[in-house]
């Protein structure tokens, strides 16, 4: 059975944005992601609410000599949404549009928050597979870059998309399912905005369950040990290390008939905001500081969240409040590279002056077939390593990914790295197929950016 809801915003239609209204074109304010790194200043900037005011106004843009692009809540580390030209916001894009349950999927309007879909989807009873840790994202932002939890064999956000919506730059609107316009489709689950602009998406979903999670405190050695035993008994294992120290953090969340369990208010505040971000926020500022004080500061971090069992819904086990504001440089690598290139990444910090307080994120994910995904064609491994805002970041970043790409890794699209396009075109073996169908759909490069321009090439 297919349900509609009576919302207006995200609808097609045959208006355009309002340069009169205060939501659309006009003198545009300096656009910031949430990081601070980067800051575009665009020509003009407009909110559409239907996908014919999206198609209007690209097709206007481009008539203007401008570039477009679309730009979310700016969860992005990468200037992959900069823009000089037409900035869309898609904030008025949101919402649900239909819910199939004959079909398993569910359709929403691209600027919906993964927040605003994960609490739709479980008023339904109705949950996403996996997800990530984060929910302020809009959807489309968060596929076009290849957003991912952790996961044995659930994998990428966009991997579970089962059809889209998507203007072009000629201002037509494509429906693209793995039966309608397919081969774009396949690429443009994970496009990164250089395809066109995505304005509603279908996620394949599921009756909701429960996930227990177990999150204990493990010495590094066990965990480098064990780590193929940890992925292989666990739908999902994460781990996170205190660089200077041999603690670590693990979380095991499995599923569970329950009864449902959630952590007691008292208990998720001291965990998720009191420990997590308020004491977190606390050292990280003590350590941009006092450099010399970030090995004290990681041993207290590392010892300071205990171990805890607890049974919820999803999206509320999957995912944690993110207060404290820093840059991210992720890599996919083959699943057997990790450990080995973790080892690597200890000793440089060991033998440098480098001083990290956050910890080093390491998930997993099946692969998948997506032409730009980073799990592309290989059982995948990712760490990720960040640096609190303001602190010089440069120098850490530079000698991880020398040791990621030393091993065969893959850039997170939405992340720092330096790659480009002559690197990624070997990292991926269906690279080519990708910009043919950008120089089919885009060959005036209405979606471009200095950013494409980079890791896609001319």
């Amino acid at each position: 059975m297919t349900e509609t809801t009576g919302t207006t915003a995200g609808r097609s239609g045959t208006g355009t944005a309002r340069a009169s209204s205060p939501r659309a074109a006009g003198a545009a304010p300096a656009w910031r992601n949430w990081a601070g790194n980067v800051t575009a200043r665009p020509a003009r900037t407009v909110a559409p609410a239907t996908t014919g005011e999206v198609a209007a106004a690209v097709a206007r843009a481009a008539a203007d000599g401008l570039k477009v692009k679309a730009a979310g809540t700016g969860h992005s580390f990468t200037a992959a949404a900069a823009t000089d030209g037409l900035l869309l916001r898609p904030e008025r894009l949101a919402g649900l549009r239909a819910i199939d349950r004959a079909a398993g999927t569910v359709t929403v309007g691209a600027g919906t928050t993964l927040r605003q879909l994960n609490e739709t989807l479980s008023a339904h009873g109705l949950s996403l597979a996996n997800m990530g840790d984060i929910m302020e994202q809009t959807v489309s932002g968060a596929v076009s870059t290849g957003t991912h939890g952790t996961g044995r064999a659930s994998a990428s956000l966009s991997a579970q998309v089962r059809g889209l919506e998507l203007v072009t730059a000629d201002g037509s609107v494509l429906a693209c399912s793995a039966d309608e316009n397919p081969e774009v489709f396949a690429a443009a689950r994970l496009g990164l905005g250089a395809l066109g602009v995505i304005t509603a998406l279908t996620f394949a979903v599921e009756p909701e369950f429960l996930l227990r999670a177990r999150e204990e405190p493990m010495p590094l050695d066990r965990v480098t040990a064990e780590f193929g035993q940890l992925v292989a008994e666990n739908e999902h294992f994460e781990f996170y290390w205190f660089p200077h120290t041999t603690s670590c953090v693990t979380k095991r969340n499995n599923r569970s008939a329950g009864p449902a369990a959630p952590p007691g208010r008292i208990g998720a505040f001291v965990e998720d905001e009191l420990l997590s971000n308020g004491l977190f926020g606390a050292l990280c500022a003590v350590g941009s500081a006092v450099p010399a004080a970030v090995p004290g500061i990681a041993r207290i971090a590392g010892r300071a969240l205990s171990a805890r069992t607890y049974t919820d819904v999803p999206y509320k086990v999957f995912t944690s409040p993110r207060r404290v504001r820093f840059l991210e440089m992720e890599y996919a690598l083959p699943g057997e590279a990790a450990i080995p290139a973790l080892r690597e990444l200890r000793a440089a910090i060991e033998r440098s002056r480098l001083r990290v307080a956050f910890p080093v994120e390491v998930r997993t994910a099946p692969a998948d077939d997506i032409p730009l995904s980073t799990a592309h064609g290989r059982d995948t491994a990712y760490i990720a390593v960040h640096m609190y805002r303001g602190v010089p970041y440069q120098a850490y970043f530079r000698a991880a990914e020398q040791i990621m790409t030393s091993h065969g890794g893959r850039p997170h699209w939405g992340k720092l790295h330096s790659r480009d396009a002559g690197h990624l075109a070997a990292a991926y073996p269906r690279f080519e197929e990708f910009t043919a169908l950008r120089d089919r759909l885009d060959p005036q490069r209405v979606f471009g950016n200095d950013y494409l321009r980079r890791v896609l090439g001319a």
